[in-house]
Formats: structure tokens, C-alpha cells, sequence
């Protein structure tokens, strides 16, 4: 009986100790499980969306867009510039490019002399009045004619390419066929630049050219309102660059003057 009721005991005890582990291994789980429930947090993906807004290719100012008479043009230095529509006319757009050309050139040739005039000690502003190998009347009517029969033959090319290739007087001289208007080539590239990558070049000379008339345009700003050269009025500002400044020269800024300006600054 005795060993019968150890038996016992000790089987009930065991099923107790059992039920007991089990319950509370369930328990344990139970709370990890509520743990991770209220721990854990949604794994989301943030994807950055990003908005460019750009111009076309080239174009002059952000954001715009190139006139549709520009954008299948393959002018030198078309950045999709023209507000007024001036270029509508295919016409007339051949006619503003090769003007633009031209006065580029010009002015290349012009900002050259001004710097090089002063340069050498001369006042490039009064350069017309020197006194020359003839009277300053005669020297005109000769210029004018040489540029009106210049400017003539140039009419022609535009119009009829190729029809102002052979020199009228000279006969040996003579341009090479399929040459573009504006760029002529031959006797007129002895160097032999249109050889390598004249589109490069084109985009370089009217970069270059449009820059020498906004200096030219500059040097003759600054000129009325300085009474000097751009090589001087760039010492003077170099040498004290707050007192010589656009808005102290007394044109410019009319209600500014060269006093006031210094001691506000």
C-alpha cells in the first residue's frame, strides 16, 4: 500500500510538474508573440521621385522652348533665341544669319583695333580725325564703293550659291565648288582650317563674334562716360576697384555720384 501510494503520488506530481511546464512554455510564447505584435513595426519603401525640368538641348534660357522655325535649324550658335519671331521667313532667316556673321566679324576685327590702337599709345575714339594720305570725304566715297561691290557679290552668293565663286578680274583666282555662303574658303583659309572640323570652328567664330559686339558696345559705353579707353578704365578699376565702378563714373547712374557712392560704400 505504502509503495503503491508513492507510485501514485510520484505519477500525479510528474503530470503536474509536466502541465505546469507546459503552460507556462504556452504563456511564454504567448507573450513573445504579443512582444513582437506590439514591437514591430511595417517595413515600408520610401522611393524618392525626382522632378527635372529642363530646357531643350542648348537652349538660351532654362524652361524655354526652342520657336519651331529654329528647332530643325542647323545654324552655327542656335540656342532657340529669337522673342520677336524675326526668323519666321526662311528667307529673311538666311538673311539675319549672314548679317549676324558679317557684323560679328566686324566687330572681332574692331575690338582687335581698339586694344591694339590704345595699346600703342593712340586714342582709338578720335582715330577717324588723323590725318591721312587723303582727305577723310575722298577715303569715304572710295570705301564705300569698294564695300557696296563687295557686299553686291556677296547678295549674289547668298541667293545663287556658287554664282560669285570665279573673280571677276582675276581670273585665276577662283573659289571651290560647293562652297557655303559665308564661308568661302580657298584663297580665303590659306592656313587650311576648313580642312578639320569646320562645324566646330563655326560655332566657335560666331561665339567669339557675338562677344566682340557686346565689348565693342561696351568700349563705346564706357568711352562717353569716361572720356577713356577700356584698357585704362580696367587699370583704374583694378587700382581701386570701389570708387571706379559702373554706378560711379556719373552717366551711368545719373542721380549717383562718385562721392556719394564712396562714402555710402
Amino acid at each position: 500500500r505504502t509503495l503503491f501510494s508513492f507510485v501514485v503520488c510520484t505519477t500525479t506530481t510528474s503530470v503536474i510538474n509536466r502541465s505546469i511546464h507546459v503552460t507556462m512554455m504556452q504563456t511564454f510564447k504567448s507573450t513573445n508573440v504579443l512582444r513582437s505584435s506590439l514591437t514591430a513595426r511595417p517595413v515600408s519603401r520610401v522611393q524618392r521621385v525626382s522632378v527635372v525640368t529642363q530646357s531643350a538641348a542648348g537652349n538660351w534660357f532654362p524652361g524655354s522652348e526652342t520657336p519651331a522655325h529654329l528647332s530643325s535649324s542647323s545654324l552655327p550658335g542656335n540656342f532657340g533665341f529669337d522673342p520677336l519671331n524675326l526668323g519666321k521667313d526662311p528667307e529673311k532667316l538666311k538673311w539675319y544669319a549672314q548679317a549676324e556673321l558679317q557684323h560679328a566679324r566686324w566687330a572681332m576685327l574692331g575690338v582687335a583695333g581698339v586694344l591694339g590702337a590704345e595699346a600703342t599709345g593712340h586714342d582709338w575714339f578720335t582715330a577717324g580725325s588723323q590725318e591721312y594720305f587723303a582727305d577723310s570725304k575722298t577715303l569715304f566715297a572710295i570705301q564705300m564703293f569698294l564695300m557696296a561691290w563687295v557686299e553686291i557679290r556677296r547678295l549674289q552668293d547668298m541667293r545663287k550659291p556658287g554664282s560669285a565663286n570665279q573673280d571677276p578680274i582675276f581670273s585665276n583666282n577662283k573659289l571651290p565648288d560647293g562652297n557655303e555662303p559665308g564661308y568661302p574658303g580657298g584663297i580665303f583659309d590659306p592656313a587650311g582650317f576648313a580642312k578639320g572640323d569646320v562645324n566646330t570652328l563655326k560655332l566657335k567664330e560666331i561665339k567669339n563674334g557675338r562677344l566682340a559686339m557686346v565689348a565693342f558696345l561696351g568700349f563705346i559705353a564706357q568711352h562717353s562716360a569716361t572720356g577713356k579707353g577700356p584698357l585704362t578704365n580696367l587699370a583704374d578699376h583694378l587700382a581701386d576697384p570701389w570708387s571706379n565702378l559702373v554706378i560711379t563714373n556719373g552717366v551711368s547712374v545719373p542721380f549717383a555720384t562718385h562721392d556719394g557712392v564712396t562714402s555710402f560704400w
